[in-house]
């Protein structure tokens, strides 16, 4: 009977997938509201700005951008948490039924393909930056198209989808770049030059670098650099977070917390996930970068050691997953030999169940099911994964509802976290971390002595702007801006709302002293 339903599986799966992310209904994270503040202003004719009137680009996905834009002009609607669940939704769905076909094509087997699917269908690591407005599961789903139309030998269309994808996160480069090699390669020993694939890749990219250099001056995110000048971390805090993650994909550590039973998971992970990579090269050689992407992704973020943000860690994962599930089929289907070579039977008297349905999947399955939590703790009360948290955002959308009926649009107000603050306040906004800010990045490196968690607002950096209104977690101002008399002398403090996120005193709020 599972054999007879095979067909229908991939469309089940795909349903899944939408409604794990309708269930929830939108939980959005700030740096989603960076972009939705974006678009909102292209639509409205301020141009491609965060702030009108300052060209910064302080978003690192302006194909995602421009879709919301788009859509909201084309709906009618300036609801963007729901616009962006709508595409993100279809993107994971979408995703869910290219991995049912990649699996198949890496490992020869449709369990890995059904299996695959999913697990992705209700992953927390994809439910949470769905719901979450993230520009994540546009990302996934070009990253998982590119790989399946290059297998299938359409170059083309690959170029396509691999420009879209780097126009949708910069870091998009770890996969298309080992295509293009790959490409490049293949080209070189038939003694050609892949034209008609730059043509394609170029005359999508090109058009966006230019316009981007000469709207923005570059078109490389300012955001980038600002983040890697304000945040203070330690030389191995990356590393450290990418082996939690990798020994971690199903989320074992809220089932296991013991770190031992982590570390040996990671063994187990390691080991599966070579095992693929090897049977999955030696069935088409082509598969090398597919491969090689969750290796070069770790690689490349732990030697880059930035902040690891939670949806930096979600790109890489259908691929692992592929990897994990290819390796289980190989073992599997040689000790399945092993056995018919034993009983000298032919493979046709065996009966094979279908052992990623109701063997390692289920664990899996049951695993990831285990991080959602059907009564959250804050937001909306409808099932949603436990990660899903945005308590942090709530917060700041009761602040900026409340600045937006009392101040004026030239009212200036400086924060450290400036998504849904500036989404709901509709105010001008400084950014003291410097994303949408580049002014702030001057104020970096800070004294380590003013840090208290890996962030720190810079003292100077409100004196010399003066900003109307400053808006800070107290951890954030705690050694330095707080206990600064030249700061207590010039505003007052004039909310207090108790939180205790990442060890803070309270949200607070402060305005500058009238002349």
């Amino acid at each position: 009977m599972f054999r007879r339903l095979l067909p229908y599986w991939p469309y089940l799966i795909a349903g899944l997938a939408l409604i794990a992310r309708f269930i929830p209904t939108p939980r959005t994270i700030d740096d989603a509201f960076i972009t939705f503040r974006y678009a909102r202003n292209l639509l409205a004719g301020l141009g491609f700005v965060f702030n009108p009137g300052e060209r910064v680009l302080g978003t690192t996905t302006p194909l995602y951008t421009l879709l919301l834009a788009a859509l909201a002009g084309v709906t009618r609607s300036s609801n963007y948490p729901w616009l962006a669940l709508g595409v993100n939704a279809l993107a994971d769905a979408l995703t869910c039924l290219v991995l049912i076909r990649l699996g198949k094509k890496l490992s020869g087997r449709w369990e890995v393909g059904l299996a695959a699917g999913l697990l992705w269908a209700i992953a927390p690591m994809s439910v949470t930056f769905a719901i979450g407005g993230m520009e994540t599961s546009v990302f996934i789903f070009l990253l998982t198209l590119s790989a399946d139309l290059y297998l299938e030998g359409r170059t083309q269309a690959a170029a396509l989808t691999s420009a879209l994808l780097l126009l949708t996160r910069p870091d998009g480069v770890l996969f298309a770049g080992p295509l293009v090699v790959d490409l490049l390669w293949k080209c070189w020993r038939e003694k050609k030059f892949p034209w008609a694939e730059a043509g394609i890749f170029l005359s999508v990219v090109l058009p966006w670098v230019i316009f981007a250099t000469l709207y923005f001056g570059s078109p490389i995110p300012h955001s980038i650099a600002a983040k890697s000048l304000a945040y203070r971390l330690e030389p191995s805090e990356g590393l450290i977070r990418l082996m939690q993650h990798y020994s971690t994909p199903f989320f074992e550590h809220l089932v296991f917390p013991n770190s031992w039973i982590l570390i040996a998971f990671l063994i187990i992970y390691l080991f599966l996930s070579l095992i693929g990579d090897l049977s999955t090269i030696r069935r088409n050689r082509q598969s090398w970068p597919l491969v090689a992407y969750p290796w070069l992704y770790f690689a490349a973020f732990a030697l880059a050691n930035p902040l690891i943000f939670r949806w930096y860690l979600a790109p890489p994962l259908p691929f692992y997953f592929l990897l994990i599930l290819s390796g289980i089929a190989k073992i599997t289907e040689d000790g399945r030999r092993r056995t018919e070579d034993g009983q000298k039977t032919t493979p046709s008297s065996v009966f094979r169940p279908p052992s990623f349905v109701l063997g390692p999947s289920s664990f899996f399955l049951l695993l990831s099911l285990h991080a959602w939590t059907l009564h959250p703790d804050h937001g909306p009360a409808s099932p949603a994964p436990e990660m899903a948290w945005h308590k942090l955002e709530l917060l700041y959308e009761q602040v900026g509802e409340k600045f937006e009926k009392t101040v004026l649009t030239e009212t200036v107000i400086a924060a450290g976290d400036v998504g849904a603050l500036g989404y709901y306040s509709n105010a001008r906004i400084l950014d003291t971390l410097g994303l949408i800010s580049p002014e702030a990045s001057a104020y970096y490196p800070l004294d380590p002595a003013f840090y208290v968690i890996n962030y720190a607002i810079p003292p100077q950096l409100i004196l010399d702007s003066r900003p109307d209104y400053l808006v800070l977690l107290e951890v954030y101002g705690r050694n330095g801006l707080l206990v600064d008399q030249r700061f207590q002398a010039e505003y007052i403090l004039q909310q207090k709302i108790q939180t205790d996120i990442y060890g803070s005193d309270g949200l607070l709020i402060f305005k500058k002293h009238s002349p």
